[in-house]
Order: structure tokens, then C-alpha cells, then sequence
């Protein structure tokens, strides 16, 4: 294989390892700042779930597609008739639209209130319960990424 398959192989993996970390660290230290029950804690928290998402989550995933498709092309793979790659892509996909269609309008509710709270207000039940919901979907989500990344790793890449 050549150079470029390397580099794009690296990229792939180095971006999964990393999106993976974050969905899992996020999901942990908004969880503990949420129990603490401070507006304080809770808020900053919060914001750094949005500043986390958009660097980590958002240009993780474009990077992440770029290194798969690229090492993809270049070992000559077809992306749409391959098995497990087309099993990758549809894990994938539905994760991506957990993501969107539930956490993020979930997310950014919860920013909204969290800037009411943020100087030390009272933090209201529908932030508790859009949480509760933030992390049972997280959780759900991150199951198809995992399932992603078994694919990858069992084809022996």
C-alpha cells in the first residue's frame, strides 16, 4: 500500500479513538457536574458540552469520514458493496442521527437554560430531566460508534 493509504489509515483511527473519547469523557464530567447540583458547576459544564461538541464531536466526525473514505479509495474498497464497511457506514449513520435529531435541540435547550443559571439561579427541573434524557440517548448513541469501531478492527485494517 502506499504512503497515503498509511497516513489516511492513521488519521481514521487516531479520529475514533479521539471521538469516542470525547462522547465518553463528556458523557462522565457533565454527569458529576450535575450531581453536584451547583447552577455554578452545572452551567460551565454545560457550556463546555457545546465548546467540546462543536471542536471535538463536529471536525471529528469530518475528519474521521475523510480518513476512512480516503484509506478506503486508495485500497481500493468499495464503500458501498463491502460488508462491513456498508455495516460501519449504517452504525455510523445512526449514531450521527441520534446526535442530531435528539441531543443536539436536547443540548441546546439545555445551554438556554443553563445561561438562566449560570450566576447561581435555581437550576430548574427541565434542566434535570433534558439531562436525564441527554445521557440515556448519549448512551445509546455511542453503542453504534463502539459497533463501528468492532467492524473496523475485526476486518483487520
Amino acid at each position: 500500500m502506499p504512503f497515503a493509504y498509511d497516513v489516511f489509515k492513521l488519521l481514521h483511527v487516531l479520529v475514533v479513538v479521539l471521538l469516542l473519547g470525547n462522547v465518553t469523557v463528556t458523557s462522565i464530567w457533565k454527569l458529576y457536574a450535575d450531581r453536584t447540583r451547583d447552577p455554578v458547576v452545572i452551567a460551565f459544564a454545560q457550556r463546555l458540552v457545546t465548546i467540546t461538541d462543536w471542536f471535538f464531536t463536529f471536525w471529528g466526525i469530518v475528519l474521521l469520514v475523510a480518513g476512512g473514505y480516503g484509506a478506503a479509495w486508495i485500497a481500493g474498497l468499495d464503500v458501498l458493496r463491502d460488508d462491513w464497511i456498508v455495516w460501519a457506514e449504517v452504525m455510523f449513520a445512526l449514531a450521527g442521527a441520534i446526535w442530531l435529531l435528539l441531543l443536539v435541540p436536547i443540548q441546546i435547550r439545555q445551554s438556554r437554560l443553563a445561561r438562566g443559571f449560570a450566576r447561581g439561579g435555581q437550576v430548574p427541573e427541565e434542566y434535570r430531566r433534558l439531562s436525564r434524557r441527554w445521557i440515556a440517548w448519549g448512551l445509546v448513541a455511542t453503542v453504534p460508534l463502539v459497533i463501528a469501531t468492532w467492524l473496523m478492527l475485526r476486518r483487520g485494517w
